[in-house]
C-alpha cells in the first residue's frame, strides 16, 4: 500500500536504458511515467525558488 504524500514507486526502468525490448504499450506508460515526473519535478523547482527568493528577500542575495 502506499502512503498519500509518497511518490510513485518507479516501475524498474532506467532512463537510458535499451527500449527495443518494450512494446508500444509499454513506451507510452514509459512517456506518461517520464512526464509525470517531469511535472513532479517542476513542482519542487517552484518551491525551492519561492523559499530561495524568501531567504533572498530577509537576508538579502549572496552571490
Amino acid at each position: 500500500m502506499q502512503i498519500e504524500d509518497e511518490p510513485p514507486k518507479p516501475r524498474g526502468r532506467v532512463v537510458g536504458a535499451d527500449l527495443s525490448p518494450l512494446s508500444i504499450g509499454d513506451l507510452h506508460a514509459y512517456v506518461a511515467d517520464l512526464e509525470a515526473e517531469i511535472v513532479r519535478v517542476r513542482a519542487e523547482i517552484e518551491v525551492k525558488g519561492a523559499a530561495r527568493g524568501g531567504a533572498e528577500a530577509l537576508f538579502g542575495r549572496k552571490d
